[in-house]
């Protein structure tokens, strides 16, 4: 009984890496290899040319309570900022990820970042303001709409698909990351 249970979870293992997208994180081209590059504890983050960090960190806007609460402390700096974010998201959707690392990649406007959207997945980014892609662990999101709320959005679906072993249903993480969107809006 139990070697028939394993051979289905194998079976739907298998299954669901083959519906995953063609192409590899060395496989993607989005433009962002000579990119400015900072590095947190969760995330690398990468700046399109002529994106300040300093803009990025004001457009963010964490209350120094989020920063104080995560540990993080009193620090204004982006990276750190970015940190507490991420374990702030970990809080609201009580999910604690201890051993995480991946990409924010901040396009210069909207144009670049609907165009590495049709280059990924050949469709229109139909008024998105980011995405998380899952198969290169990559956060995308244009420097206008760099708010806590949607990138909190887009950090919950990374913590979503790594926290889960079998992934919920698409609609059932949306609403989650939808969740901590609206939590973390309700703060102002």
């Amino acid at each position: 009984m139990k070697r028939s249970c394993l051979l289905k979870i194998c079976l739907f293992a298998l299954a669901l890496s083959l519906t995953a997208p063609a192409f590899g994180a060395d496989d993607l081209d989005d433009g962002f290899d000579a990119a400015q590059q900072a590095n947190a504890e969760y995330f690398d983050l990468y700046l399109a040319p002529g994106i300040e960090q300093q803009s990025l960190n004001r457009a963010l806007n964490l209350p120094a309570s989020d920063r104080i609460l995560s540990g993080r402390g009193s620090s204004d700096e982006l990276t750190g900022n970015i940190d507490a974010l991420f374990l702030r998201v970990c809080s609201i959707l009580d999910m604690r990820l201890y051993n995480y690392k991946g990409s924010i990649k901040v396009c210069r406007d909207f144009n670049q970042l609907r165009s590495i959207y049709e280059r990924l997945f050949d469709k229109d980014l139909s008024g998105q303001k980011s995405f998380y892609v899952f198969s290169n662990n990559s956060i995308y999101i244009s420097a206008d709409s760099f708010k806590r709320e949607i990138l909190g959005h887009e950090i919950a679906h990374a913590i979503i698909s790594h926290y889960f072993v079998v992934l919920p249903p698409v609609k059932v993480q949306e609403v989650l990351a939808c969740y901590v969107e609206y939590q973390l809006r309700k703060g102002d």
